[in-house]
């Protein structure tokens, strides 16, 4: 298996305040094929990071001086949605447990032998590729249903307001559709809207 064409176009940022294990590390990623760069410290990342630099997978050391690894993790989750592991100098359940909540892809364990730490890496950027695809699928299906929704909530109101039957209401919103040369969800959705927005100015006059 050719691990430089894998790990072609893909950037790593090292953070750490071990000098030795950051080039060790960057060394050894980049003989990989990996694009790296490093940081001594939590201050040094987000001013990288700060700058739009966009990164495949983000390298942790857990404990640092000053400000620790999760204060990293933090961001990196909630802020950039940048995929990270930990390096840590020891893996008892309550770290493997903080690290699980604080969305960490994998961990290595100090000291780190550069010829194992490749298949980590690739599994951990595998698996974020993986888990972002699975969350489109997620909001493409939430977005296919709340169409639906619209869609059946304004034939329900059309049905009402006309008088007619469900296949009758939905010919006129098919129709309506053609005509305006709009698609029938955007016209359901201006419908639910503007029954919606009726309604609550009805409510806040009594």
């Amino acid at each position: 298996m050719n691990t430089g064409s894998l790990a072609k176009n893909k950037k790593l940022l090292i953070v750490d305040d071990d000098r030795l294990i950051l080039v060790t590390l960057a060394q050894g990623l980049t003989s990989c094929g990996y694009s790296v760069q490093t940081a001594e410290s939590v201050d040094d990342a987000e001013l990288i990071l700060a700058g739009g630099e966009h990164f495949d997978l983000v390298i942790i050391d857990y404990s640092m001086p000053k400000r620790n690894g999760l204060e990293l993790a933090e961001r990196l989750r909630t802020l950039d949605q940048i995929p990270f592991i930990f390096l840590t100098a020891y893996s008892d359940d309550k770290f493997v447990n903080q690290a699980s909540v604080y969305g960490a892809l994998s961990y290595l364990v100090k000291p780190i032998d550069p010829i194992q730490i490749g298949p980590v890496i690739k599994s951990a950027i595998d698996r974020s590729v993986d888990m972002n695809k699975l969350n489109e699928s997620k909001i493409e299906l939430q977005t296919a249903l709340d169409k639906d929704r619209d869609i059946n909530v304004a034939i329900g109101i059309t049905m009402m307001q006309h008088q007619l039957s469900r296949k009758a209401a939905y010919e006129l919103l098919r129709n309506t559709s053609r005509n305006q040369r709009c698609k029938l969800d955007v016209i359901a959705k201006d419908i639910v809207s503007s029954v919606e927005d009726s309604n609550a100015h009805t409510s806040n006059k009594t």
